[in-house]
């Protein structure tokens, strides 16, 4: 791609616009940078960088540009984006401007749930295989900032969110990941059938000599790539686990309860893709196995926060949507109360009934959607709905006897009452540090 002499705007001045400035600048282009708020979010611009602020579609349908980068999280299919692409020569997002750039490997991990623990685990294995450990994309390092550094890394852990594949188009991953796929995000996409569309974007560019790791059962197209297929359910796939013990071509690879901090079926899904994508570039078994050793997974992912009066307390707040809900129940073994709840998302949540009879004991639901999610929730099981999450926990505790689990895995996003999942996550762990 050859810029010098060419205008690239950068819609976006986070962390990820000031990285793809930096690319650009460094690449000879004239570059500018438009955001619709106000100047204090965008500071540290390199020297040289036209910044626009409080901008508006009527200014950006006035600009022309040769490259108009988006930054993760715009909407690309709104009309502040289609304001500004009016007179763009072409539409790009940074994970893909940053892919013409870079000379290594790509290691692309997609799927509705899972993508930040596999995208460690992979980055914990190259880090260690001396072949990078950086992760980057939707989690991590924005992708622009990788390719910047003086020696980038051979192979890199690229997560990415159905936003950032909706704007790629030369991306090729040597290595895609595909976790699984659930409806999500239906507050931005018209159907579930448009948002499947833009995660089956990472295999768009994929030929023979690259590798596809999929979750046996999938319901894929034909693809180009060699396909490798992981299952907690069928035996028969290149990699299985009982969500114990991960096996493959008939072997124990890793024994999950002795070797790392991971726990549950959903876990052992990440695991084997992992493992089946640092075997596709030929890590050995030996490396692998050393480098996953003692690895525990990141806060809010079905995090044991204590025990108390016989009490486990779960803290599964990275659960944005359904599958990943249905996932943390399926993986329990102990009787559940769940607390569930948070912004309207437009999802159904009737698929989770089943897994509520099989595995509850009483669902506590608080936030924006707390009324209507109780009541079809009180279809399976004992159901009550509050306002804020101190109160579902209050409620929880009261509900739990000795020997079950207390889980906190809300179904969907936090922006009704916290900034994220995090500040949810990190909420519920000091009310739990605080009960006596």
């Amino acid at each position: 791609m050859q810029l010098t002499g060419k205008h690239v705007a950068i819609l976006g001045g986070g962390r990820s616009g000031r990285a793809a400035a930096l690319l650009a600048v460094r690449e000879g282009a004239r570059v500018s940078v438009w955001d619709a708020a106000g100047a204090g979010g965008l500071a540290d611009m390199p020297a040289g960088v036209e910044i626009h602020f409080d901008v508006t579609e009527e200014v950006g349908g006035e600009v022309v540009s040769d490259v108009l980068v988006l930054s993760p999280g715009i909407d690309s299919y709104g009309s502040y984006v289609a304001a500004f692409a009016r007179h763009a020569g072409e539409v790009i997002g940074e994970v893909e401007f940053a892919a013409r750039f870079y000379q290594g490997k790509i290691i692309g991990i997609t799927g509705t749930n899972g993508k930040t623990t596999t995208t460690e685990l992979v980055a914990r294995v190259l880090a260690h295989a001396g072949l990078g450990g950086t992760p980057c994309g939707n989690y991590g390092t924005p992708f622009c900032e990788v390719v910047l550094q003086a020696n980038a890394p051979a192979v890199v852990s690229l997560e990415l969110s159905s936003f950032q594949l909706e704007t790629v188009d030369q991306f090729h991953p040597e290595v895609a990941i595909w976790l699984n796929f659930a409806p999500d995000h239906m507050d931005r996409y018209a159907s579930v059938d448009a948002y499947r569309a833009a995660k089956l974007r990472i295999f768009g560019r994929q030929c023979a000599s690259d590798t596809a790791v999929v979750r046996g059962g999938e319901d894929l197209p034909v693809l180009s790539a060699r396909v490798v297929t992981f299952s907690t359910t069928d035996p028969e796939a290149d990699w299985f686990s009982n969500g114990h013990i991960i096996c493959h071509a008939g072997e124990t690879w890793i024994d999950m309860d002795h070797d790392t901090g991971l726990r549950g079926l959903h876990n052992a899904e990440n695991l084997m893709a992992a493992l089946a994508a640092c075997q596709a570039l030929g890590i050995g078994a030996s490396v692998m196995r050393e480098a996953l050793n003692g690895y525990a997974p990141p806060p809010h992912r079905c995090e044991l926060i204590r025990t108390l009066d016989g009490v486990e307390y779960l803290n599964d707040s990275k659960a944005t949507n359904l599958h990943a809900l249905e996932s943390a129940l399926r993986s329990q073994t102990r009787p559940v109360v769940l607390i569930a709840g948070g912004k309207e998302k437009g999802l159904d949540y009737a698929s989770v009934l089943p897994m509520l009879r099989e595995k509850a004991l009483a669902t506590v639901t608080f936030g924006q959607i707390a009324r209507p999610l109780a009541a079809l929730f009180s279809e399976a099981v004992s159901s009550e709905s509050v306002s804020t999450l101190a109160d579902a926990l209050a409620a929880a505790r009261s509900l739990a006897p000795p020997g079950s689990t207390i889980l906190l895995s809300p179904g969907t996003s936090s922006f009704d009452q916290f900034s994220g999942y995090e500040q949810r996550g990190n909420s519920f762990r000091d009310l739990v540090h605080q009960l006596r």
